[in-house]
């Protein structure tokens, strides 16, 4: 399994432990929040390969104070993703061109498809002035995923299900007034058989004082 380390969570989550004392004053909203906005998923499949696909996100979450927040989030694909496939005969059980052997190679085109994908998370915040905030989250999500490959021998295979494991990431919030703001997200999720990294942009409510 290929695992992919982001120079930029690192950053984040040095600058969460070395930078309070950089936090500024202001009433900050606490309590509950939602928020919506458009997702890019790559997908690193075991099977396969990186894959990219587009989504969209509807979260809910609630902040208890200044700096620490729990939340949810589903997100729902709307974009299959392409990516070529190349695989082992021997390692799938399968006889692509029935020729009774399984020592073949495997490659065909194929497409990624999101079903739906759910994660909870804790989410520590670092107030950088009145209206931007930086935070970094953790939590556990899990996908229901779907590939498919056409493969040379002229055959369809179908693989997918559901799948889930850590995740965990970064983000940065704009608030344009009190309880409205832009937040852009950063998370990685390290699935059993694909890796995923995602990037979205949602608009967020709060409805706290």
């Amino acid at each position: 399994m290929k695992i992919k380390t982001k120079a930029a969570l690192f950053c984040a989550a040095t600058t969460l432990a070395a930078g309070a004392a950089h936090a500024q004053g202001g009433a900050e909203t606490t309590g509950p929040y939602i928020s919506g906005g458009y997702n890019y998923l790559d997908f690193d499949e075991e099977l396969g390969g990186d894959a990219a696909v587009h989504g969209v996100t509807a979260r809910g979450g609630w902040q208890f104070s200044r700096f620490f927040a729990v939340e949810s989030d589903i997100t729902f694909g709307v974009d299959d993703g392409g990516f070529d496939f190349n695989g082992d005969e021997d390692d799938l059980d399968f006889d692509d061109n029935n020729d009774g052997f399984f020592d073949d190679v495997i490659a065909g085109p194929g497409d990624l498809g999101l079903d739906y994908m759910i994660g909870g998370y804790g989410r520590f915040i670092l107030p950088v002035s009145d209206r931007l905030d930086i935070s970094a989250r953790a939590g556990y999500a899990f996908a229901e995923i779907d590939s498919t490959v056409q493969t040379l021998g002229g055959n369809e295979l179908v693989f997918g299900g559901s799948d889930d494991g850590p995740a965990f990431g970064a983000s940065a919030a704009y608030d344009f007034t009190e309880n409205l703001s832009l937040r852009a997200d950063y998370t990685h999720y390290e699935f059993g058989d694909a890796n995923a990294e995602s990037f979205g942009v949602n608009l967020e409510v709060k409805f706290g004082g």
